[in-house]
């Protein structure tokens, strides 16, 4: 390992011995790489050239012939589009906060072995050419992708299948459109949370391919309601920060796997009759921040903890906490947070809480 960060360098420093596997250069004033000068490193694995003042015209054929590098870190630098010439050796690209608003085809067919890819804090999507259909197509590797904060309108098409985790926080995308992927995916984590979605942009069919999805985020969007056709495998589902009125009876009545809901910041004022009832793997349920006036009648039998703060409850119904007539048995309930709300203790139904049982904490 060779550490030669913050040194104020501009150049890579001649001297560091060509067994090196770990090459350390970040935080310096680094605009060029001498060419050639990599290629006599035949046993680096990782460099990392992140906070430089690389340009692609510094950097072009510095990575050319490259024999062992798996990790490139270039993130913080003042590249206009992905380098051309990068070995086909490479598992892991950084290029977090540049310039980047173009990206060819070209760049990704010399190293289709890359697994994670992120491209964060840049301006790709900014023109109708800039991230064309199956741009990434040759990747046929991949299992990260991040493109958070860029300018993309729409989820990219034609995907690989391959990628279990997408990022595509704080974009301008207002559709999710069928053909994302190229058939069915192996996507796990999908984030869209900070975009411009309304319900009328996640289709029926939005999801067809994405079969294995376990994290949903879609917090911060426009969506009015509950979006409908969601994929059954979901776990985790986010819709914070949304415009949500009302929670439907069937809302979530496909999702029988979902173990974590985030429904907090929205507008929710009811929510209907069980609604939540068929969640029977649900462990946290979070409506904070909303303009309820009861506590949701009918919650699942198994949930460990519901938050309920800074609503306008003022009654908790009987069957909030328990259900199914008069052989009640024990709530699973650890915690129920109903702080900063307009809940009268006087007038308060005791009964309301006779499920709860042991260590349950219950905050008003």
């Amino acid at each position: 390992v060779v550490q030669c960060s913050d040194k104020g360098v501009d150049k890579v420093p001649y001297g560091i011995p060509y067994n090196s596997r770990y090459i350390l250069l970040m935080n310096n004033h680094i605009n060029s790489i001498q060419l050639d000068l990599l290629r006599e490193y035949a046993s680096m694995e990782f460099l990392v050239l992140s906070n430089n003042l690389l340009t692609n015209g510094a950097i072009e054929g510095a990575f050319d012939g490259v024999p062992a590098l798996k990790r490139l870190y270039l993130d913080k630098n003042i590249l206009e589009s992905i380098p051309t010439d990068l070995p086909v050796s490479l598992e892991e690209l950084r290029l977090d906060d540049n310039q980047l608003h173009v990206m060819s085809e070209a760049a990704w067919d010399r190293c289709p072995g890359l697994l994670v890819l992120s491209l964060s804090n840049n301006s790709l999507g900014n023109g109708s050419e800039s991230l064309p259909e199956g741009m990434l197509s040759p990747l046929c590797n991949l299992r990260t992708l991040n493109l958070n904060h860029n300018l993309l309108t729409m989820v990219p098409l034609r995907l690989p299948v391959s990628i279990k985790e997408l990022y595509l926080k704080g974009n301008r995308i207002e559709k999710f459109r069928v053909g994302a992927f190229n058939g069915i995916s192996e996507l796990l984590v999908l984030d869209l949370s900070e975009n411009r979605l309304t319900n009328k942009g996640l289709l029926k069919d939005s999801f067809l391919n994405v079969t294995h999805l376990e994290s949903l985020n879609l917090e911060g969007n426009k969506l009015k309601q509950v979006p409908q056709h969601l994929p059954s495998s979901l776990k985790t589902l986010n819709l914070e920060g949304n415009l949500i009125v009302s929670i439907r009876k069937s809302a979530f009545n496909t999702l029988k796997n979902l173990e974590h809901l985030g429904l907090a910041k929205n507008k929710i004022t009811r929510v209907a009759i069980g609604a939540f009832k068929s969640l029977h793997v649900l462990h946290q349920l979070d409506l904070c921040h909303n303009t309820l006036l009861q506590v949701p009648r009918q919650l699942p039998h198994d949930l460990h903890s519901v938050a309920l703060t800074h609503n306008k409850i003022q009654s908790v119904p009987r069957d909030a906490f328990c259900w199914g007539g008069k052989s009640l048995s024990p709530s699973s309930l650890v915690q129920v947070q109903l702080e900063h709300n307009l809940i009268d203790m006087g007038k308060l139904d005791t009964q309301a809480f006779r499920c709860l049982r042991g260590f349950q904490v219950v905050h008003f």
